[in-house]
């Protein structure tokens, strides 16, 4: 096992919004026995307030410092060898700040998935989601974002199912 995650074991799942990381996370933490966390969920119930209605009350500025401090307590937790799989923003992995958080504190892995199944995963979710609103800025965003995501330690195509991602993560050469 890599000595990053005997010594703080955290997993954190990084990609495109729509690219199945809550879902994947939430099935990898069972399927080891670890905590499981939803990094947009618990900025949703420390605010009390839906992700869209922070950007669209307080901006995205305001977002990304509350979500760099959540990140720090999940990280924190983590370093108290607490295993947990992190389901990180969309964004989040696109911080500077974040990575450094992240850096040497277990293990990032990019959920990388084709545009076409994401704008088709995004269109099932009605408008939750408000970067997705405008078509064009959509895909610039995810087209920009892509180099952010290859820093991850390691990337699996999440093209496929829920089960399928957990055996390609349960795959990667880190756990051996």
């Amino acid at each position: 096992m890599d000595l990053r995650l005997k010594r703080t074991p955290g997993i954190y799942l990084t990609g495109f919004m729509g690219s199945g990381k809550t879902t994947i996370a939430q099935a990898l933490a069972d399927s080891l026995g670890w905590d499981f966390a939803d990094l947009d969920a618990e900025i949703e119930a420390q605010e009390r307030a839906a992700v869209a209605q922070i950007f669209e009350t307080r901006g995205e500025t305001e977002f990304r410092r509350i979500e760099t401090e959540m990140i720090q307590r999940w990280r924190d937790k983590v370093e108290r060898c607490v295993p947990t799989v992190i389901a990180l923003g969309g964004g989040s992995f696109v911080q500077p700040r974040n990575l450094e958080l992240l850096h040497n504190h277990g293990v990032s892995i990019w959920l990388d998935c084709p545009l076409e199944t994401i704008e088709q995963r995004i269109a099932a979710q009605g408008d939750t989601r408000p970067l997705a609103r405008d078509r064009e800025n959509f895909r610039r965003l995810y087209e920009d974002r892509r180099d952010a995501y290859g820093r991850a330690d390691f990337r699996i195509d999440a093209d496929c199912s829920v089960e399928r991602a957990v055996e390609l993560i349960l795959a990667l050469p880190f756990w051996k």
